[in-house]
């Protein structure tokens, strides 16, 4: 019979490391199974409840229930779960907790679920991974700002902590540990955070059984294996290298324990390829007009804003390569008049949805779906509109996002410090045939580094589409509002990278 390990997921934020390894198949059995996932913030949790739910109502019924492919669509509110399947609602709360970590509930609930899993499974596997932003560059550069920050009393430096207790209680056969790059140059008390983090790592179990051996994830040639790492450089993950279509560069330590380790010399995955792009991931999706945030939004308001600004732009002397510019902003304007979208929200699914052989959109689409989710656009400032419309533009005919410097001045916000090269990026356009840059939390507040490649559309990307950039499937609904949703999918793991690992991770525990 196979062996299934049963899975403590810490820090879960929507559960994009869970469902990686939860949906992860082999001979049709599941080897991975969720047994207590933890995330204190109320959306993520919902979201984490509601997923929990419908993986145990796929794998008692086969299918998603009927009600959730009619909320999913938009054509009811929110049903009672318990009254669709009791058994399966009541094992998604149990689950799914809303936890602080560090608390004392929060650790007597772990420990519960730990003498459970302990008795329930073949083995165990941890993870997750501790809040990121005490660890990023530009989460510390914040707080720097605030006043009275005091660096060494941050209590999100000493959350992984908690991870290590729970590591040293559970014992698992394995764990995986994620988090950003920042956290590699991350100092408190003159000391790298990093080097602290390794040493509790390898240090657990000394003196009263197995420790654990670290590896890092080394893709060559199409294969990923795990290797020891001979600088902290090389547990950096790129997502990228996995089929996901964004380029995503996170720390990832895998933990074997000590009696396992040897296995990993031979264990080895080919990985999802080639390269992916954002056109890959969105391009069927429905196109959507943005909406106008200040005065009149309607469809007419807004086809004529940016009319005028293409027309604008054509007229404008715009450096090198001026004419090529010139030509794309008359074409612009001429087909904003008959081919520009209508709608802000559109929820019909393409023609050849659930019909393709793409392996990536085999695992985002769902043919049982009858409708896209959160695919809806938010509103913009008029000078803001001109100012996508050229980042769009420009990243079409060159082939990369335009700096502030390259920016016209009619288009240059009220900012005196815009031409310092402090906001170079502030204005940044997903290029259609790459990759996407790292979507990130600070997709919930303007969306000015989330710029949608299609001129024509001038908008920022929606929920939906970041999602699918993330590599969630269509069916995975992310709870309370939009701005929630965005963070939620911002601070996710990918879950098709998540899958790959878990499955590389199999690899060695099968042995």
């Amino acid at each position: 019979m196979p062996s299934t390990f049963g899975i403590v997921d810490l820090f879960a934020g929507p559960g994009g490391l869970g469902e990686g390894f939860a949906s992860l198949l082999k001979a049709g059995h599941a080897p991975f199974r969720i047994g207590i996932s933890v995330e204190k913030e109320a959306s993520a949790h919902r979201t984490l409840m509601l997923r929990a739910f419908l993986r145990e109502y796929r794998t008692r019924h086969g299918s998603l229930p009927r009600q959730f492919i009619d909320f999913h669509a938009g054509e009811i509110l929110e049903p009672d779960w318990t009254k669709v399947d009791a058994s399966a609602w009541r094992l998604a709360i149990n689950e799914a907790r809303r936890l602080e970590l560090g608390t004392e509930a929060a650790a007597t609930a772990i420990n519960a679920a730990i003498k459970k899993l302990k008795a329930g499974y073949d083995e165990t596997i941890l993870i997750g991974g501790p809040p990121c932003q005490a660890y990023s560059l530009v989460g510390r550069a914040r707080s720097k700002g605030k006043v009275g920050y005091v660096p060494e009393e941050d209590e999100r430096h000493y959350l992984f902590r908690e991870y290590i207790r729970v590591l040293d209680r559970l014992r698992p056969a394995a764990f995986v540990m994620e988090n950003v790059k920042g956290m590699l140059s991350s100092t408190v008390e003159s000391r790298l955070v990093f080097e602290m983090l390794m040493e509790d790592l390898t240090s657990l179990g000394s003196g009263h059984g197995h420790q654990y051996e670290l590896r890092a994830i080394r893709v060559e040639d199409g294969t990923a294996s795990l290797r020891e790492a001979l600088r902290p450089l090389d547990f950096v993950v790129r997502a990228e290298e996995f089929g996901v279509p964004q380029r995503r560069h996170r720390v990832i330590i895998v933990g074997i324990r000590s009696d396992l380790a040897g296995k990993t010399a031979s264990a080895a995955i080919a990985v999802s390829g080639p390269a992916r792009t954002v056109s890959d991931a969105i391009a069927t999706m429905p196109s959507l007009r943005s909406g106008i945030s200040r005065g009149g939004d309607s469809t007419g308001n807004w086809r004529q804003e940016v009319i005028v600004a293409a027309k604008l732009l054509a007229r404008t002397h715009l450096g090198k390569d001026d004419e090529q510019l010139r030509k794309a902003f008359t074409s612009v304007a001429r087909r904003m008049a008959m081919e520009a979208p209508v709608s802000r929200k559109d929820t019909c699914l393409p023609e050849t949805y659930a019909n393709s052989n793409d392996e990536l959109l085999r695992w985002l689409e769902n043919p049982k779906l009858r409708a896209i989710a959160q695919h809806e656009t938010r509103g913009h400032m008029t000078p803001d509109l001109g100012r996508y419309l050229f980042a769009a533009v420009f990243g079409s005919v060159h082939g990369y996002s335009p700096k502030a410097a390259d920016f016209p001045l009619i288009l240059s916000p009220d900012h005196r410090n815009w031409h310092s090269g402090a906001f170079n990026d502030r204005f940044r356009v997903q290029l259609a045939n790459e990759a996407s840059t790292t979507i990130t939390s600070h997709v919930s507040k303007d969306g000015h580094y989330f710029i949608h490649p299609d001129p024509l559309q001038c908008r920022s990307l929606t929920v939906r589409e970041t999602a699918r950039l993330q590599t969630f499937p269509d069916d995975y609904l992310f709870m309370g509002n939009r701005t929630q949703q965005y963070v939620q999918v911002g601070n996710a793991v990918p879950p098709f990278l998540a899958r790959q690992i878990a499955a590389l991770l199999l690899s060695v525990l099968e042995l």
